[in-house]
């Protein structure tokens, strides 16, 4: 909201919160208006363009005695540095605190003047071998925009040489939430925020593997699965999901237990959290409906339009998801399965791999974002971006195991396409985002089933036509084969050939129908719009022969 304030030199006497205020002048001979604006106060080291005191670096303002007193004169206290003090100013210069542990390290001290490297508020020694010099650069592919971030000019650099350095957990995990910024993008040539990610990854394979996964490193965030493009079918193909589902059962049989792992953008964990609420979902909707996204066989779909100034205000930050999917082992223990992500914005060596629809060509990640409002953020954090990115579509999708019985899936996948916003006028810009959840199975063998189906059903259909033809030409009571009995067979064939395709389509929709309903332990998803192009095609046929008949 806006708040009323007093010119420079002035102090409030009255204030309720309202659309006006009252303001006095401070005296001739008190130069300055405390902090809280309701008092005047001299200043000894001068004023601020809002006309209050401020004091030199490592130095706290003093305005008021330990037992809340108005000093006549503001106090401007030097923080002790030295041992065992190791005190400086915190960033808003109202009290010492203990200095960052890198100064400490270095220097023995909270200063570190040259030869020591001073990068986003940590001391690193001239000595130690950095990672190479970062490119604050966030690329928005869809713009044919590069921008230098001013985030990533304050952190990356320090993010990086603190993770390769000190294996800093949370600096390593904001250089990776950089790199996702980034879109997971790689490049040979760029030394970017993934391709410092990549340096470090590369170069401390002595640490070994988290969880007895080979593509996630001790101490880093796990952003890729392999470095390299060709490696999805082995993770979306190669093992089943080691758990069964149902319609019926229990809440765990028939339910898509999500657990999402938050981070934000400093690297920082949040908390787990259940995606039931709509987490994922942008746009708004009651609980029920937004819950019923997780219910296991529910094609699911919404969308809608948001507004540029309510993704503003709703996400000043962005937030970092790591996804799994929580299931129980033999022995009855909770267990949770990574959820690979297929961003379709990723670029590796300047193409987009993943918007092919070859499995082989991809390159799977991990984390991901819903809104980033601060990476295209120039010169001021605390401005309005230039550019944001929106996940402006996010499906899941669940693929059911051939020749299954158990109701056994392969592990899910969530698909996210990010929409990149020039941020002119945010009032009356907005954005079209939708999420799914999507259900396949291989219809192949169905397929091949109804096409012999089909090929012995016409062939009967011609059979019969011929008899019919036969018949016809003994009622005639002529035996000749003439272009009228050739047109005449014809048009039994079409009907006898569209009640064949009538057959087909009834018994397939009556095979859906039953089967996907009646089943318990599921082996039958209902087919994809992509997947009753043929079934589509056998009712119009039927359609037209019997048109044509008439």
């Amino acid at each position: 909201g806006t708040s009323c304030v007093c010119q420079s030199g002035y102090r409030l006497v009255s204030n309720n919160g309202g659309s006006s205020a009252v303001c006095e002048k401070c005296p001739e001979d008190i130069n300055g208006v405390t902090q809280d604006g309701w008092n005047c106060i001299t200043c000894p080291k001068g004023l601020t363009s809002e006309g209050k005191c401020k004091c030199l670096n490592n130095e706290i303002l003093v305005e008021r005695s330990i037992d809340g007193i108005l000093l006549h004169e503001a106090l401007c206290i030097h923080c002790n540095a030295s041992e065992p003090s190791f005190s400086a100013s915190d960033v808003s210069g109202n009290r010492c605190v203990r200095c960052e542990q890198t100064f400490i390290n270095i220097s023995k001290s909270c200063d570190c003047s040259s030869p020591n490297i001073l990068t986003g508020g940590l001391c690193f020694s001239a000595r130690e071998s950095l990672p190479p010099k970062g490119v604050a650069t966030v690329r928005f592919g869809q713009l044919g925009i590069t921008l230098t971030s001013e985030w990533f000019l304050k952190n990356l650099e320090s993010s990086a040489s603190a993770c390769w350095l000190y294996s800093n957990l949370t600096a390593c995990q904001a250089l990776g939430n950089m790199c996702v910024m980034n879109m997971n993008s790689l490049s040979s040539s760029s030394t970017d925020a993934c391709g410092l990610f990549q340096y470090i990854y590369i170069n401390t394979a002595r640490l070994g593997i988290a969880h007895s996964i080979a593509y996630w490193r001790q101490n880093l965030p796990w952003l890729y699965y392999g470095d390299q493009p060709g490696l999805a079918s082995q993770v979306l193909e190669a093992n089943h999901f080691p758990t069964v589902f149902s319609f019926k059962g229990t809440d765990k049989d028939v339910k898509l237990q999500f657990l999402a792992a938050s981070f934000d953008a400093a690297g920082n964990f949040l908390k787990w959290q259940n995606l039931e609420g709509g987490i994922l979902q942008l746009c708004p909707d009651t609980q029920t409906k937004l819950n019923a996204a997780y219910a296991f066989g529910t094609t699911y779909q919404q969308s809608c339009e948001i507004s540029v100034s309510k993704i503003l205000l709703d996400f000043p930050n962005p937030i970092f998801y790591d996804l799994f999917l929580e299931y129980n082992g033999d022995n009855g223990q909770q267990y949770l399965w990574a959820v690979p992500v297929l961003n379709l914005n990723l670029q590796y060596s300047e193409m987009f791999v993943n918007q092919g629809g070859n499995m082989n060509n991809w390159l799977l990640t991990r984390r991901f974002f819903l809104v980033d409002t601060l990476s295209g953020r120039e010169n001021d954090l605390g401005k309005l971006p230039r550019v944001i990115r929106v996940a402006s579509k996010i499906s899941i999708s669940i693929r059911l195991v051939s020749h299954t019985q158990r109701g056994a899936i392969y592990p899910p996948l969530i698909t996210i396409a990010y929409t990149d916003v020039l941020v002119q006028n945010p009032e009356t810009q907005s954005v079209m985002v939708s999420f799914s959840v999507n259900y396949e199975m291989n219809q192949s063998e169905a397929q091949i089933q109804t096409d012999i189906t089909l090929g012995v059903f016409g062939g009967l259909a011609v059979l019969w036509s011929l008899l019919k033809t036969a018949g016809w030409k003994r009622r005639t009571g002529s035996s000749i084969i003439d272009l009228q009995t050739v047109f005449k067979f014809l048009l039994f064939y079409a009907g006898d050939l569209a009640n064949v395709f009538f057959i087909i389509t009834v018994g397939t929709g009556i095979y859906w129908l039953v089967f996907f309903k009646a089943q318990q332990f599921v082996s039958v998803f209902l087919p994809l719009p992509a997947q009753e192009e043929s079934f589509v095609t056998y009712v119009a046929c039927a359609f037209s022969l019997k048109v044509s008949i008439f």
